[in-house]
């Protein structure tokens, strides 16, 4: 599975723009229920997505405006998957750099293995700014699955 594509783990279902957000708890939980409605992962990953945060800080947001929410592999993860979660407005996650955010990524794995090779593509993606920001800017799933999938096709 370690080869698993970003647009398998990450179904146009599992993308939703728009989201209104309160705070970095409700973020997390938004990027959360998507995994569950997919099956991913059940609502108890939710609180252990939060309580990493609780724990470790903001270190999830991993570049301006983007977080990849995740806990450690755990009995509450059904299988590996991926939600994105736009939201209306940014929120702090108390990142010194990375804040305010605007886009949750959320990630289930079921082992610390199986998901690297499409966490790496998601990387080299998301690490590229003026995609990130075309992507951030689009409002329709299917057009966000699909950059996505044309994105690995030209990897």
């Amino acid at each position: 599975m370690a080869d698993t594509s970003l647009s398998t783990l990450l179904p146009a279902d599992a993308i939703v723009t728009g989201i209104a957000a309160e705070d970095w708890r409700a973020a997390i939980r938004a990027a959360g229920e998507l995994l569950v409605a997919g099956g991913a992962a059940t609502s108890d990953y939710i609180g252990q997505m939060q309580a990493a945060v609780d724990e470790y800080g903001p270190y999830i947001v991993i570049a301006p405006g983007l977080a990849l929410a995740h806990a450690r592999p755990s009995e509450a993860v059904l299988h590996t998957g991926m939600s994105w979660a736009g939201l209306a407005r940014p929120v702090a996650f108390g990142h010194p750099q990375n804040d305010p955010v605007e886009l949750v990524i959320g990630l289930a794995a079921v082992d610390h293995d199986g998901h690297s090779g499409a966490l790496s593509r998601l990387a080299r993606m998301l690490g590229d700014p003026e995609r990130l920001r075309e992507l951030k800017k689009m409002r329709e799933p299917r057009a966000i699955h699909e950059a996505i999938t044309e994105y690995e096709r030209g990897e």
